[in-house]
């Protein structure tokens, strides 16, 4: 065969060569997961062997296919494929496409990088902490530290594996008692969602058929039978009921005396929405018996033992406030509304005296939870931001497991892994600016931290605002947010819409509760209630909480049968002056109000 014949055969080989590889690598990309083999490992090597063999086969048949006649068409085909002329286009061709695909992603890199860094440093510059690893809260001595002691440190030890293991109901094992089957059968486990007595008869009825082994409708729980002897009259039934968890209340009693609490939670930082929070179900059960327990107890006469369960709820509640979670600060304020209804019963019945109304009152008018709801917002904020960099070290499958669609070994998964690889790095910059800016959109105008105040008009118009730019919900708009690079804060935001209103309850049922037990005080030293407010300073109260909404003090009015009214104006910021109009937990249009039953 002469020299020129072979060298055309060669480089018929070679551009053969040249442009199959790229095709089988992105092949074996799709299938394999990753655009590389692991050759540390046997699995791995075998696979790069395979794809080797049929790689070179593919290769062999088709140069065969362009040299020997006998193929008919399909030689044709490849031999004017294969020709000088075809393959100096198809290499142009190609370099022009590689050039511009280099320009544009360097393009698309620099202006993500450039939008985030900037916007980042204008955070920085005001002292925002974006880097989820500043929120973690630091460690405290064992012999002060109350998630050090026993039961605490029991919450963190898995005792159910066939749970689903997203929640964190596997790990409550002191939990599963008389009150759970009462709770799970006959009622809402939201004891406050109207302002009344708790439903002692109810409930010792309900104890009283489980001990018996005897059914139980909701209709007889649902009895009403509300009035004070039949409640004092179902108080043994109830604390009976109890009695299941009393050594582990009686244990996190004597642990409430240590002054600090870091729980043994393992803030892992390449999977922060995976981070295990198993105290916080625990902290919301034990409130809930707590509850229950303080109001049989102030029905039995027992005012110093309801206080000391109140004065437990809100101590477990403060157990977690300086955790990054929103979650957290969601249950930390449940529990301190768990706590304000044995308040409010003792207040209702006069059961509390001058000196437990006075803890109260100190206790209670302390709180500010419009303010503590920054921290763990901005730790949200930054799990967000190393949310949008893990996607990029790790794939579009881990936003596939944030959507829970399943487990990242699956073939969708390595397809969409494989197809984030080809995203422009300043994509991901431009997830982190756009969700920050957001975020940022969200409290604009919206909130006084220092003042405790919220301006609900501004939080709906900054919603209604966001909604717009961050539709959330079809596949159309999650198309769009992904062109738009704002998938994370299409993910994360919309569900901290009602965060703001849920606080807002909990602030005003602490500063209406403090409130009252100076007026409270005020009729224990007076005989009745004073006329104005303003009557209870400086003795019974140093300065009259504001409302959250107005920043002026809530409005107060005597009734005819010699009790009194509080009122919030409410989520809608309107004076209705009705006492009808609503409750302090009811729906938002209406006032939010503090009262006692109709004597």
């Amino acid at each position: 065969m002469p020299p020129a014949t072979r060298a055309a055969k060669f480089r018929r080989l070679l551009a053969i060569t040249v442009l199959l590889c790229p095709f089988y690598w992105t092949i074996v990309a799709v299938l394999e997961g990753n655009w590389g083999f692991d050759f540390a490992e046997a699995e791995p090597r075998r696979h790069f062997a395979g794809w080797l063999v049929i790689m070179a086969g593919s290769i062999l048949v088709v140069y065969l296919m362009s040299v020997k006649p006998a193929f008919g068409p399909l030689h044709r085909f490849f031999a004017w494929l294969l020709s000088g002329r075809i393959i100096r286009r198809v290499f142009i061709t190609a370099a022009w496409i590689v050039t511009l695909v280099v320009l544009f992603y360097a393009e698309e890199n620099w202006r993500g990088a450039r939008a985030w860094n900037n916007y980042r440093s204008q955070l920085e510059a005001t002292g925002a902490k974006l880097d989820l690893a500043a929120f973690i809260p630091p460690a405290v001595p064992d012999d002060q530290n109350f998630a050090a002691t026993a039961i605490p440190k029991s919450w963190f030890v898995e005792v159910d594996k066939t749970v689903f293991t997203n929640t964190t109901f596997r790990f409550a094992r002191y939990w599963q008692d008389s009150y759970e089957q009462v709770a799970t059968n006959y009622l809402d486990t939201n004891v406050i969602a109207g302002r009344r007595m708790m439903n002692l008869a109810g409930w010792g009825n309900a104890f009283d058929a489980i001990r018996e082994g005897r059914k139980f409708s909701a209709t007889e729980f649902e009895s009403g039978k509300l009035d004070r002897a039949s409640r004092a009259a179902a108080v043994p039934a109830v604390l009976a009921g109890l009695k299941t968890n009393e050594a582990v209340l009686a244990e996190l009693q004597t642990a409430s005396q240590r002054s600090l609490c870091r729980y043994p939670v393992i803030y892992d930082m390449e999977n922060p929405w995976g981070i295990m929070l198993p105290h916080l179900i625990n902290l919301r059960d034990a409130c809930r018996r707590l509850t229950l327990r303080a109001c049989a107890e102030l029905a039995g006469g027992n005012g110093d033992a309801a206080l000391a369960d109140v004065k437990l709820m809100l101590y477990l509640a403060d157990t977690i406030k300086d955790e990054p979670f929103l979650i957290s600060h969601m249950v930390r304020i449940a529990c301190v509304r768990f706590a304000v209804q044995p308040v409010w019963e003792g207040l209702a019945e006069h059961a509390w005296s001058d000196a437990q109304l006075q803890e109260l009152e100190a206790r209670l008018r302390n709180y500010n939870f419009v303010a503590a709801m920054k921290r763990p917002s901005d730790g949200e904020r930054a799990a967000g931001i190393l949310t949008a960099e893990l996607i990029r070290k790790k794939g579009l499958g881990l936003l596939l497991e944030l959507l829970g669609s399943g487990p990242s070994s699956s073939a969708e998964h390595k397809f969409v892994n494989v197809c984030s690889s080809l995203i422009p790095s300043g994509w991901y910059h431009l997830e982190q600016f756009n969700y920050c800016r957001f975020y940022e959109m969200q409290f604009a105008g919206a909130y006084d931290f220092a003042q405790k105040r919220i301006w609900p008009d501004r939080i709906d118009a900054n919603h209604k605002e966001m909604e717009k730019n961050v539709p959330a919900g079809s596949f159309g708009k999650t198309v769009a947010n992904f062109l738009r690079h704002r998938v994370v804060a299409g993910l994360i935001l919309p569900t901290t819409f009602n965060i703001p209103i849920k606080t807002a309850k909990t602030q005003t049922a602490a500063d209406q509760a403090a409130l009252a037990c100076a007026l409270e005080r005020f009729r224990l030293a007076n005989a009745s209630y004073p006329e104005t407010l303003g009557a209870l300073m400086p003795k019974f109260i140093s300065q009259l909480p504001a409302d959250v909404f107005t920043g002026q003090p809530f409005a107060y009015e005597r009734t005819a049968d010699g009790q009194f009214i509080l009122r919030s104006v409410g989520w809608d910021k309107k004076d209705e002056n009705n006492p009808n109009v609503g409750q302090l937990i009811d729906g938002q249009p209406a006032d939010w109000i503090w009262e006692y039953p109709s004597k």
